[in-house]
């Protein structure tokens, strides 16, 4: 009888609560929109990271990320390594050979980080082949290289261009070649795109003189959020004292914190916008109860229990709640699925500072359901809250003085 009672009161006054609803209903809007297109630009910079460096998950030698020199690469043939490519949650595992040399062209030198891998499988993870500024992708066996859009700048290098390269191989031999440029790539990352190149995994053994080795294995997840699993599994299945599972979170640890910064600022807005809505909630509850003086008065002088009628006004207050948050959450989703889709792409000086940090300057949206269960919860508990003012009107509420009033 009360949950009925609840659901008629709140549509005898349509206007007062329209008004409820919209509150609520912008409320869930802005929060779930503005929380989806932070959290889905933190999900762009970690995706680039991983794909164009560390991966979800890394396995190397063990002491390899402490001194990253090729004496501590390892052996691919290792029928251990097969447990990587044998998880569910992999969907791919890149070897990769990274050594640093110097590089020259004409007069001019520079030190770069020379990275061999498998191009079919590096276009797969990276994408690379939208990226490539002129020339193409290299193949498995060719001997040239693909240089970062920095680094060409630098030496003002052309496709077709030949650039010397001097390095200390596997157990100190002397690395020394000189490739023709294939293709100019432009690299998210800032660090890759000053100072990669990239070259077949084959020849990169050979110049390193370390046939058959590798420094890293770079694992990407279908789902990342399995990460913490997949390293427990990984750690569980190979030899620790030979190999090292990381996850990108270890590998990256500056990265983790300046999403941490900047998420701190964006609970900041998503607090000041809940402080608005749930001052303007709590205004709503106040013109409610003073309307309705005269009404709880007569209530009260009848017979009815304090605590039923304060029940059925929290129960008017969960349903305007509940109907505001989910058509708040109903409205937002289009906006959100086409951002998701279509990237804002910003201009300007604010694409010119994250470019610089090394990120690309889009926004896309998250499409993450946790995000909009959460802030319908957080409208919800506010709403709890404030219903708890009306009880104690109802409480205080002289039945004689409110049917005078």
């Amino acid at each position: 009888m009360l949950i009925k009672l609840a659901w008629r009161n709140i549509w005898r006054n349509k206007r007062r609560t329209a008004i409820t609803v919209a509150s609520i209903f912008f409320a869930v809007f802005f929060a779930v929109f503005m929380r989806s297109m932070q959290l889905g630009f933190y999900g762009k910079m970690i995706d680039s990271v991983v794909r164009f460096y560390s991966g979800h998950v890394q396995v190397h030698a063990k002491g390899y990320w402490d001194d990253q020199i090729l004496d501590n690469s390892f052996e691919l043939n290792d029928p251990e390594l097969k447990a990587i490519r044998e998880n569910p949650n992999v969907e791919m595992a890149a070897n990769r050979l990274e050594g640093f040399a110097l590089s020259s062209s004409g007069d001019l030198t520079k030190g770069v980080l020379m990275i061999g891998m498998d191009p079919e499988l590096e276009d797969r993870l990276m994408d690379l082949e939208p990226k490539i500024q002129s020339g193409a992708l290299f193949g498995a066996n060719d001997r040239s290289v693909m240089v970062a859009e920095k680094v060409a700048e630098y030496y003002k290098l052309a496709v077709g261009d030949t650039m010397v390269f001097i390095s200390q191989g596997y157990h100190g031999v002397s690395a020394a070649a000189k490739y023709p440029v294939s293709s100019i790539v432009r690299f998210t990352s800032l660090v890759l795109n000053e100072r990669a190149v990239m070259f077949p995994m084959k020849e990169a053994q050979n110049f390193f003189g370390a046939e058959g080795r590798a420094t890293s294995v770079a694992v990407i997840l279908g789902n990342p959020n399995k990460m913490d699993k997949v390293v427990n599994e990984l750690t569980a299945s190979l030899d620790t004292s030979k190999y090292e599972v990381m996850s990108w979170e270890e590998a990256l640890p500056e990265l983790v914190q300046a999403i941490e910064a900047d998420g701190a600022g964006g609970l900041i807005m998503l607090m000041i916008l809940y402080m608005v809505v749930s001052f303007g909630m709590f205004g709503t509850v106040l013109m409610l109860i003073q309307e309705r003086v005269y009404e709880f008065g007569v209530l009260l002088s009848i017979g009815m229990g304090r605590l039923k009628l304060w029940t059925v006004v929290f129960l008017e207050s969960i349903f305007t709640t509940l109907i505001g948050a989910v058509l708040g959450v109903i409205g937002v989703y289009p906006l959100v699925l086409y951002f998701n889709h279509n990237p804002y792409e910003l201009t300007g000086p604010a694409a010119e500072a994250i470019l610089d940090q090394g990120w690309e300057p889009v926004l896309p949206a998250s499409l993450d359901p946790s995000i909009a269960t959460t802030h319908m919860l957080i409208v919800m508990v506010v709403s709890i809250l404030i219903a708890f003012y009306p009880a104690f009107i109802i409480r205080k509420l002289n039945p004689v003085e409110a049917r005078r009033n």
